[in-house]
């Protein structure tokens, strides 16, 4: 007795507007954290880790710290130049951290989803939220300090910012954790290697989820 197999149609699978041949947009990874909670090294382990992820660098108002680079770490601009792409609505998001002005550019975000590059973006709490609001779909991600008196100790130690201003950030700081309810995912950082583990397996399982991965499943079918 032959059993004939149902034609399998995998075009109802994918999402409106997804071809079978198109490959997945470039996902997005947001991450936050309060200062001294060691984003910067955790973003720069992730980017080892995935030598093809593209980090977004972002626009800001501030002065270059020591050993920054212009176009590297950040695009230091005037906050003329800065207001006029407001004006011109360059930027996806963009908020005020500390009378400083930071701003990510959206030619940038939708260049990087267009090609299917994955993109890091390291931003803080308002630009994040900026985003969520307005639907933009991520990876979010915020990083905690194990504990507020630790996050005071790696402020102190840097000793580069004056007492008042490690107060200030202090303060800030636990107005940002109170942010992190809304956030996809929560790394405490408390040992950097175990940390860095953690973030990079949260990547690595959001880059096979099922939606981004219709596509691979329907060319199976040649549709």
């Amino acid at each position: 007795m032959k059993i004939c197999q149902p034609k399998v149609c995998c075009a109802a699978l994918l999402p409106c507007g997804v071809g079978a041949n198109m490959q997945p947009q470039g996902l997005l990874i947001v991450i936050s954290a309060p200062s001294g909670a060691g984003k910067t090294t955790l973003c720069r382990g992730l980017t080892q880790r995935f030598p093809a992820l593209q980090e977004s660098i972002s626009y800001t108002t501030r002065q270059p710290r020591p050993g920054e680079v212009d176009g590297v770490d950040y695009h230091f601009v005037p906050e003329e130049a800065f207001r006029q792409m407001v004006a011109e609505h360059a930027f996806i998001e963009w908020a005020e951290v500390h009378g400083n002005l930071y701003g990510t550019a959206l030619a940038t975000i939708e260049e990087a989803r267009r090609s299917g590059v994955d993109i890091l973006l390291d931003i803080d709490c308002q630009g994040a939220k900026t985003l969520k609001q307005r639907g933009v779909e991520g990876l979010f991600v915020f990083v905690l300090p194990p504990s507020l008196a630790e996050l005071r100790r790696r402020l102190e130690s840097r000793s580069s910012d004056e007492r008042e201003v490690i107060e200030r950030r202090i303060v800030r700081a636990t107005e940002e954790i109170r942010e992190a309810r809304w956030y996809d995912y929560i790394v405490i950082n408390d040992r950097l290697d175990e940390a860095q583990e953690l973030l990079s397996s949260i990547v690595t399982a959001s880059r096979a989820t099922t939606r981004r991965m219709l596509g691979q499943v329907a060319k199976m079918f040649d549709i």
